[in-house]
């Protein structure tokens, strides 16, 4: 019987001196142990445990229990009195084994764990790592940060539940988990405060540092991807819950304000391998973004900042951003929102992270699948233009025509452009960048086909028709005998390079697509009537399979835009003629 096998190691090893313990004696004792867990004596392991004469052994050889224990624990239902008493001996464990190695037979069990068992097994194991974290004398800070690092490691490949339903239900346990993580780490955050409480001077920095490592590492997960706008039936939201203790522990060992408004972390490892350092520089800039957007967004944390700092941090916060999150995109706006329009310098525009910032906006308008998250970045893209004075924004213009790629985007510029002529013209902005030889070199990238009479007009006609309505703008509301856009100086190149050019454009695209109609038509017959499914290659990607009469429409929807383009186009140059013989007239 195992609970006889295991009484006889006992009373072997009772007679023995602590030093006199051998490998052997360590094993049985394991092995009986084991047995008497699997076999469901755990209330006679428990009551062989709790005998005081016991104690020495049990401080040496208890903390080979914690394997087979942990996993009877989960195996046993809530209500089972086995578990019950399994629990029992953990605790006993947690008090009376050698500190040291019972540390890494529980740090050992979280490392082994996984799946769904994962957020189970750490809760189980938070108390008992708790108790023997605070009995440590040497190496203490160490073995926090070691635990709260495996923890972490453990629990980031877990998906965060984001619906509603998914953090009430939280299959996995992750929201209880991530709270029940920062209830543990209390007692070594209250021992720096009280550390910092007693000495201004302070040096002790590495338990500091073990937590603030934590906070980093809950920033990027689960915090920058999970949920956190208040939730209609939920009464305390784990996510918010979560969030407000990690900022109370940055303010507790003074680190929230350096954070946000320097944007660094303390002391960084020293990689010799470069890709390592560029893994710690990300992961450090997602942090730092989820930080601010907690505080400036979602406001935890914010009575903390003084007013003049917020305005500081607005400012500046845009450089930490990935706009492919929902609550970044909201930080970026937010921030934007809390700056005046014209207020920021074409100089910082000289700084790659501010000129890299239209360009990822672009990127998410242009390849993002999300329409609402899509439509969000061109909302923050004419946000960010508007905080910009004259020359920032013509800076701006000419770095998004040239980089872009993309007709869509080239044409919100050029009407962004129109706009800022008009004011210039209206006396409502007086300035020097819309008007004169600047306009004229902004004219030169806007009033042309990017490839000549060979551009395909289909795929540029949202740029096409917004250079056409610029133009026509620019000739209705700019004398020739005041030219204060150049327009009227430029006007033989602009026919040259961009009027010219898209006649023969729109002849040669017209008489392609009307071929295609009229050889479609004569083939439909053969082509089993219109149920016959074709495949048909636009701008160079093949479209989904099309009936014949799918393709059709196709094909006359193009000629509706070269239509449309023609007529733009015609109103453009009678008021070109117009404007020209009324000047003659005058002269005359």
């Amino acid at each position: 019987m195992a609970v006889d096998e295991l009484q006889a190691i006992i009373q072997r090893c009772q007679v023995l001196e602590e030093a006199d313990f051998k490998g052997e004696d360590f094993n049985l004792f394991q092995v009986a142990g084991q047995k008497c867990l699997e076999d469901g004596y755990a209330a006679q392991l428990l009551e062989v445990i709790q005998n005081e004469k016991n104690k020495v052994i049990i401080k040496n050889m208890g903390w080979n229990l914690i394997c087979p224990l942990v996993r009877c624990i989960l195996v046993y239902k809530q209500e089972d009195d086995k578990r019950e008493h399994c629990l029992k001996i953990l605790d006993q464990l947690s008090q009376l084994c050698n500190p040291k190695e019972l540390f890494l037979g529980l740090l050992e069990q979280i490392e082994q764990t996984s799946g769904e068992q994962v957020c189970q097994t750490v809760m189980l194991l938070l108390q008992p790592l708790q108790t023997v974290l605070l009995k440590l004398q040497n190496k203490k800070a160490y073995s926090v940060g070691l635990s709260l690092a495996m923890i972490m490691n453990q629990l980031t490949p877990l998906p965060v539940p984001y619906t509603k339903q998914q953090i009430q239900e939280d299959k996995l346990g992750l929201c209880q988990c991530c709270n029940a993580v920062v209830d543990f780490a209390k007692p070594f955050v209250n021992e720096v405060v009280k550390n910092m409480e007693k000495s201004s001077e302070y040096n002790d920095m590495e338990l500091k540092e073990e937590l603030l490592k934590f906070c980093m590492k809950s920033l990027k997960y689960p915090l920058l991807t999970a949920q956190l706008e208040q939730l209609e039936g939920i009464e305390e939201h784990p996510f918010r819950r979560f969030a407000t203790e990690i900022i109370d522990i940055l303010w507790n060992i003074r680190e929230l304000i350096p954070l946000v408004v320097l944007g660094h972390k303390g002391k960084s490892p020293h990689w010799e391998n470069e890709e390592f350092a560029d893994i710690e520089r990300k992961n450090s800039a997602d942090s730092l973004a989820c930080l601010s957007y907690l505080v400036f967004v979602q406001h935890f944390g914010i009575d903390c900042f003084p007013m003049v700092l917020v305005s500081y941090v607005c400012a500046k916060c845009w450089q930490l951003f990935w706009f492919f999150f929902p609550h970044l995109q909201d930080l970026f706006e937010s921030c934007l929102l809390k700056m005046e329009d014209n207020s920021l310098l074409h100089q910082y525009l000289e700084f790659r992270d501010f000129i890299n910032v239209p360009q990822v906006l672009v990127k998410v308008m242009t390849l993002c699948p999300m329409e609402h998250l899509r439509k969000k970045s061109l909302n923050i893209l004419q946000l960010f233009i508007d905080k910009f004075e004259a020359e920032g924004k013509y800076t701006l213009f000419r770095c998004l025509l040239k980089t872009s790629n993309h007709a869509g985007v080239e044409g919100y510029i050029i009407k962004n452009i129109k706009d800022q002529i008009h004011l210039s013209l209206t006396k409502a902005c007086d300035n020097i960048w819309f008007t004169g030889h600047h306009l004229i070199s902004l004219l030169d990238l806007v009033l042309l086909l990017p490839e000549g009479a060979e551009t395909d007009l289909l795929q540029n006609s949202d740029r096409i028709m917004a250079s056409l309505n610029l133009l026509r703008y620019l000739v209705i509301k700019d004398c020739e005998s005041d030219n204060q856009t150049g327009v009227w100086t430029m006007l033989a190149k602009i026919e040259q390079n961009f009027l010219k050019p898209l006649h023969v454009g729109l002849n040669m695209s017209k008489a392609h697509y009307e071929a295609e109609i009229k050889n479609k038509k004569e083939n439909k017959r053969e082509a089993q009537s219109s149920k016959t499914i074709c495949s048909v290659t636009v701008s160079g990607e093949k479209m989904p399979a099309m009936t014949t009469e799918m393709q059709l429409q196709v094909l006359h929807s193009a000629l509706f835009t070269f239509d449309l383009i023609e007529s733009v186009l015609a109103r453009v140059e009678e008021l070109i003629e117009v404007k020209i013989k009324g000047g003659m007239d005058e002269n005359s």
